[in-house]
C-alpha cells in the first residue's frame, strides 16, 4: 500500500507500548462503537478520524493540548491498521514527520495481551 510505504517504521504493539513510555503519543482514531466493543489503550488520546488533522496541528486553534510541536512522535491506531496508515500518511504530508501507525492496529495490541481497559471501568 502506497500510504504505508511513505511512513517511518510501523511499530508492532510491544514497541509502541515502549515508545509511549518514552513520550510518543498513541492516538486512537477508532469510532466510539469500536472503542466500546474492544476497549481502550490506557493513556491513548481519543481523536475521531474526522477531526484528526485539526487536532494534531500544533499551530492550530483547535489542537489537542498534548500536541507540542511538529517533531512529536505519533502512533495512530485503528482497528486493524488500514485507516490509520492513510491518516498517518496525511499527517506526514502536513509536516508531522514522526507520524506513523501501529502495525496490526488495535486488534494486534489486544491479541498481544497488552493493557486494555473497558470504557467506564475507571
Amino acid at each position: 500500500m502506497e500510504a504505508r510505504a511513505s511512513l517511518p517504521r510501523r511499530p508492532p504493539p510491544a514497541e509502541a507500548l515502549a515508545a509511549q513510555a518514552r513520550g510518543a503519543l498513541l492516538i486512537d482514531i477508532r469510532g466510539g462503537g469500536q472503542r466500546r466493543a474492544g476497549g481502550l489503550i490506557p493513556g491513548a488520546i481519543l481523536l475521531p478520524r474526522n477531526s484528526l488533522e485539526w487536532r494534531c496541528d500544533p499551530t492550530g486553534q483547535w489542537r489537542h493540548p498534548a500536541m507540542a510541536d511538529r517533531d512529536q512522535h505519533l502512533i495512530l491506531i485503528f482497528q486493524e491498521g488500514f485507516q490509520s496508515s492513510l491518516a498517518a500518511a496525511t499527517l506526514q504530508r502536513l509536516g508531522l514527520v514522526h507520524a506513523t501507525d501501529l502495525d496490526g492496529g488495535f486488534a494486534a495490541w489486544a491479541a498481544a495481551g497488552l493493557p486494555v481497559t473497558r470504557p467506564g471501568s475507571g
